[in-house]
């Protein structure tokens, strides 16, 4: 039978409205079969204590390498950027420490030629200034500071 009085059409659009099964958190903790008991029993994600003990000591471990690596890069001093599958760059450090758009240690970098993302600000915050597509941020891993002199094209 084919409705074609149109008083049923979009009744299920809306999922809201649609009744559902729900089962109590304490029904399903006894359910042998269940992906919960699966991942108990293979000791998987937040069931694995050891593993996530393991996991916090690593970002711990990755955290102090960053700050060490972060603290030999003075900020105004020159340097070279490799970024992994990027051409290397030559940039003045602006800005070290944290950030408030991702976890761990940036170098907000001035590169010599229009090849960043932003001009210093991310997220409506400003961690220093240069001009628009000049800056970008870096892992401190991806810094070398040494002499690196701004290069003369002689296009000006």
């Amino acid at each position: 039978v084919i409705d074609r009085s149109g008083t049923r059409i979009g009744e299920f659009e809306d999922v809201s409205r649609v009744e559902k099964y729900e089962m109590a958190d304490s029904d399903y903790e006894k359910r042998p079969e269940s992906l919960r008991s699966f991942l108990r029993q293979q000791r998987w994600g937040r069931y694995d204590p050891e593993g996530t003990q393991r996991r916090v000591a690593e970002q711990q471990q990755r955290l102090a390498q960053e700050a060490a690596a972060a603290a030999a890069l003075p900020v105004g001093s020159r340097c070279q950027v490799r970024v992994p599958g990027q051409p290397c760059k030559l940039a003045t450090i602006m800005y070290v420490g944290q950030t408030d758009f991702k976890p761990g240690y940036w170098v907000g970098v001035r590169y010599d030629e229009p090849l960043g993302k932003h001009d210093g600000s991310v997220g409506g915050r400003r961690y220093f200034e240069c001009q628009p597509k000049y800056g970008a941020f870096v892992r401190p891993q991806s810094v070398t500071p040494g002499d690196f002199p701004e290069e003369d094209y002689g296009l000006e």
